[in-house]
């Protein structure tokens, strides 16, 4: 879904950057024109995080994140573009615009039968939060079922337990009344079709367990049977409009705070494991509902910390789904460590047992995954043995393939073949076997995480010092730009990183228009790295010079960092030149060599007449920041 420009500018200027960032940094306080806090991207005791409401962006002095409100959302959710667009025009109470169109007609109907499954959710949930209480024999039973599990009134609450009654059509009748057409109830999953027409409801004498999306409303339910021997003990929502399993975790709208405090996520299996820890403190655990963890789970726990604690069941189906869990969380640079609990217990047992301290020291103790896996691995084996350690080092072969970074995955081939006792041979053979897996598949698990993501932000670019000094200077002062920019040619930055800058700054020189921060954005806006995060950055430096005072050093310093530009830009043709001539030298083409080394007399004469009007201070610019 794509957004037009007019409707994105115009959101940026009507949503309040400064109270869509309290939401997240409830610390924000504001000093002078701008507000400041610590830095929610990186750990600091002292704030170097600001907000400029004026220019309507935001820029760490400390981690160098910065950008406009829309960047902010992207980084703190972890949310594509346009997701981040949905995000702030909620905050901000602006209706999303309509799309033309098949493709956005489409939308537009999907989007409604979403809205609608989720409004037949919300008058469902409300109902059987109602029955949970009624003066029934049914609800008595249920309360007391909530109450043995250990569960408190304030938990029930918070995770909006219920109870569905033991009728065919109590649900559908409410529904009805509620003004919910036969379609409508039918779609939303919450009823089962009839062979000879007609339906009844879905859940029927169960608990209910509500999954919530991060926004809060019902998308789907679990439901725990209350008859003795009861099958299916859980029985769980169909897919809908709203609802596609794989893409949901339980108790994350109610950890979501706690996960970002931490920086850490706690990753169960069932309902009561995240459940049970959060009524007894430990409120950053969310469950995978029961499936394997899948990529868009993954993406979903990124937009929240980048560390995980996995805490499966120990049996050998909770051992199983941690190992894929892990090769999941890799492939996406997770930092992963592994909790298995004594006795193969959950941590909703483990709690209950020995209490929420001892569960804690066995949570800081949990291992990192490389060891769990290769621990997994050797159990019941004998290394000394060919076929048990061909078996071994078979299954930690997947989670090696899943490490993106190249040197996390040196690390980690080493210790496994270290542990696994190969020798220089087998470990040669097996580090093929990975660069072939890795060459042809380009990590599959990683690959399809990437496909799956809507929007991927760029990297960011190699700035050097003197263009980012020099446009320092240029947007913070109306005389300097008018006695530099002249003298700046679009070969100086057309091979630039920030080539887009100074295209805008002599376009809008020309226009003869007041220098705006809007405008500049807008010029580069084809550029979106720099145009959402190196622009900002410029506008939250500071001027270099007080209004009135002389611009002599500061023309100086910029004509420095020009030349040192141009520098940089001949001392690359230099290093072309020289590839080209050895080229020509071995293929004995001496026409083509004679006429190369005549332009490389030509260009050493260029980068001559630079240095005699530079020294080596100024020189020095052309380094490469850090």
């Amino acid at each position: 879904m794509r957004f037009p420009q007019t409707f994105i500018d115009d959101l940026r200027r009507q949503a309040d950057i400064v109270r869509v960032v309290q939401d997240y940094v409830p610390s924000l306080k504001k000093k002078g024109a701008n507000w400041s806090a610590c830095c929610p991207f990186h750990g600091e005791k002292t704030p170097s995080f600001s907000v400029n409401p004026a220019k309507e962006i935001f820029y760490c002095f400390g981690c160098k994140k910065g950008g406009s409100i829309f960047n902010f959302v992207m980084e703190i959710e972890r949310l594509s573009f346009p997701e981040a667009v949905k995000v702030v025009a909620g905050k901000a109470g602006v209706s999303l615009p309509r799309m033309e169109g098949e493709q956005d007609a489409r939308f537009q109907q999907k989007q409604k039968e979403t809205d609608e499954v989720i409004k037949l959710n919300e008058w469902a949930l409300e109902f059987w939060e109602e029955e949970l209480f009624a003066k029934s024999a049914e609800a008595k039973a249920a309360r007391e079922y909530v109450a043995g599990r250990g569960i408190m009134d304030e938990t029930r609450a918070a995770f909006r337990l219920g109870l569905a009654p033991d009728s065919w059509d109590a649900l559908t009748n409410h529904l009805k009344k509620r003004g919910a057409s036969e379609a409508e109830i039918e779609r939303s999953g919450l009823v089962v079709r009839k062979e000879k027409g007609g339906f009844y409801d879905r859940f029927r004498g169960r608990v209910i367990f509500p999954v919530l999306d991060v926004r809060g409303r019902p998308v789907a339910f679990g439901a725990r049977t209350m008859q003795p021997g009861g099958e299916p003990k859980y029985l769980n929502s169909p897919e809908t409009p709203a609802y596609t399993k794989g893409r949901h975790l339980y108790g994350l709208f109610q950890a979501r705070e706690e996960i970002r405090r931490k920086k850490f996520v706690i990753l169960v299996e069932g309902y009561l494991d995240a459940l049970v820890p959060f009524q007894f403190g430990v409120k950053n655990a969310v469950a995978s509902l029961g499936t394997s963890l899948t990529s868009e789970q993954v993406k979903l726990l990124g937009r929240f910390a980048r560390k995980v604690v996995v805490n499966y069941d120990g049996d050998k189906a909770g051992i199983g789904a941690a190992r894929r869990a892990i090769e999941m969380l890799v492939a996406e640079d997770f930092e992963t460590k592994v909790l298995v609990l004594p006795d193969n217990a959950d941590p909703d047992e483990f709690i209950k047992k020995h209490g929420v301290d001892e569960y804690g020291k066995r949570r800081g103790a949990a291992i990192p995954h490389i060891q769990f896996v290769l621990e997994q691995a050797m159990r019941d084996r004998n290394l000394t043995q060919a076929e048990d350690k061909k078996a071994a080092i078979k299954e930690v072969l997947p989670t090696l393939y899943a490490v993106r970074d190249p040197i996390l995955l040196h690390e980690y081939f080493n210790h496994a073949t270290d542990v696994l006792r190969a020798d220089a041979k087998l470990r040669t053979e097996l580090w093929e076997d990975i660069r072939v897996q890795r060459a042809a598949a380009k990590n599959p698990i990683a690959k399809q995480l990437q496909r799956e993501t809507s929007f991927v932000e760029p990297t960011a670019p190699d700035l050097t010092v003197a263009e980012q000094q020099l446009l320092e200077m240029l947007a913070h002062d109306e005389d300097l730009r008018r006695e530099i920019l002249p003298q700046i040619e679009a070969k100086d930055y057309e091979n630039l990183p920030t080539a887009s800058v100074f295209t805008a700054l002599k376009q809008m020189e020309t226009e003869s228009a007041p220098f705006d921060f809007a405008r500049l954005r807008e010029l580069t806006a084809g550029d979106f790295w720099i145009s959402e995060n190196f622009v900002p950055q410029l506008m939250m430096s500071e001027p270099q010079r007080e209004e009135g005072e002389a611009t002599d050093d500061l023309r100086a310093q910029a004509v420095k960092c020009l030349t040192a530009m141009r520098l940089i830009m001949v001392d690359k043709h230099l290093q072309t030149l020289a590839a080209e001539i050895a080229a020509a030298e071995r293929a004995g083409e001496n026409e083509r060599l004679n006429k190369l080394v005549m332009e490389r007399l030509e260009w050493t004469r260029r980068r001559n007449n630079l240095l005699l009007r530079t020294d080596a201070t100024q020189y020095s610019l052309s380094h490469k920041s850090n």
